[in-house]
């Protein structure tokens, strides 16, 4: 994609392949390894190792692929909304699996899992939007519009964040301060529910709908302030257990974590939260910092800290760094880029140059972690 803005190809679309990234990016990678893990971790073995598992795991695949073919051929059309109605379908199993056969402990990261799982639910809502909206009002409408923010807010706030949350909080699984806990639980909840005014409030002139994120994004810097008091004590401890490596990933994950944080206080301010959104440059950089950061940070760094990837390959180690540098020099450029904008200076010299470049390290960086976990299962 980034390639193409430089050197056009002609039988590709692309907006048709940037629906294709997006939806395998989100409902291929993080999804896929995020059901996995909540099997791994919250599910009781004898019934994790329940053929329904396995059939569902690949059949959700197969719908994951489906989408990977059909949205850079057709864009949104027959074939893409039929597999991507199937990975729906097939998500409302998982999570009665989830609520049926998760353990009986009660534990409070469970808790925060189940109440993810409900956020998954809900942002489905917002798909089941789409068909009657553009049938009686088109896709250009605010109905469609915020039926799609609707699903993306509760999608990567509601479901991906607490659920990798709940993954990397179950960590702490005996030594978490309950009243903390749940003063942070209720805060991220309501955060949750009252910021999906922030989208709303891009195609609906409402001055209410502003106070409200406001005061969602207030309790939200709450809910964190919450959430490092409640692992104070235990951080010391923790990082004992942890190698370089991982120290470095959950690093990145952490400081990405209280960044998204520190840049949705600034939608408070007027002007700011209209460019956040006008400004395609802080949208994609945002969009980035929760997926790769955030998202992708935690992910990695449970799978390590669990000896799911061989913390000790050097192709491992080498992919990450390569992973993590194209990250951070990606996001710099594109909130860069955005400031320029912002400020009227117009484009970086070289920015499409730079990001395609920089992006290679994505790239590359991914490349080294998959043929590091192919080397690691073959010896």
């Amino acid at each position: 994609m980034r390639f193409m803005y430089l050197f056009p190809i002609d039988f590709l679309n692309y907006s048709f392949l940037l629906h294709a990234h997006s939806h395998v990016a989100m409902l291929g990678w993080v999804y896929m390894i995020v059901i996995v893990l909540i099997v791994h971790f919250f599910i009781p073995k004898e019934k994790s190792q329940k053929p329904i598992y396995n059939r569902l795991f690949w059949l959700t695949e197969f719908s994951v692929v489906g989408m990977m073919v059909a949205f850079p051929i057709q864009g949104y059309a027959l074939f893409s909304i039929i597999f991507s109605t199937l990975h729906i379908v097939l998500s409302y199993f998982f999570c009665r699996l989830v609520w049926k056969d998760c353990s009986k402990d009660k534990s409070l990261s469970q808790r925060l899992l189940l109440v993810s799982i409900l956020f998954m639910i809900l942002s489905t809502f917002g798909v089941w939007c789409l068909g009657p909206a553009v049938s009686t009002l088109g896709k250009q409408s605010a109905f469609y519009q915020i039926a799609i923010q609707f699903f993306l807010h509760f999608q990567f706030n509601g479901w991906f964040i607490l659920a990798v949350l709940a993954l990397f909080l179950k960590q702490f699984q005996d030594k978490m301060d309950e009243i903390k806990f749940k003063k942070f639980y209720f805060l991220m909840v309501v955060s949750n529910l009252l910021t999906v005014c922030f989208p709303v409030r891009w195609f609906i002139e409402n001055d209410i709908l502003s106070y409200i994120n406001g005061l969602g994004v207030l309790m939200q810097l709450g809910a964190f302030i919450y959430f490092y008091k409640m692992l104070k004590s235990q951080i010391v401890d923790f990082k004992k257990t942890l190698n370089e490596t991982t120290k470095i990933v959950y690093g990145l994950a952490l400081s990405s974590l209280f960044l998204k944080v520190g840049i949705q206080l600034l939608t408070i301010f007027p002007n700011l939260a209209v460019v956040s959104h006008q400004i395609r440059n802080f949208v994609i950089g945002f969009i980035h910092l929760t997926t790769l950061g955030i998202i992708t940070g935690f992910l990695f760094g449970i799978m390590l800290q669990n000896k799911m990837l061989s913390a000790n390959s050097k192709t491992l180690k080498i992919g990450l760094k390569c992973f993590i540098l194209g990250y951070i020099l990606t996001e710099l450029l594109l909130f860069l880029q955005g400031w320029f904008f912002f400020f009227g200076e117009g484009s970086i010299p070289g920015y499409f140059q730079s990001i395609l470049m920089f992006s290679l390290f994505l790239v590359l960086g991914l490349v080294l972690v998959f043929s590091s976990i192919i080397k690691h299962r073959s010896e």
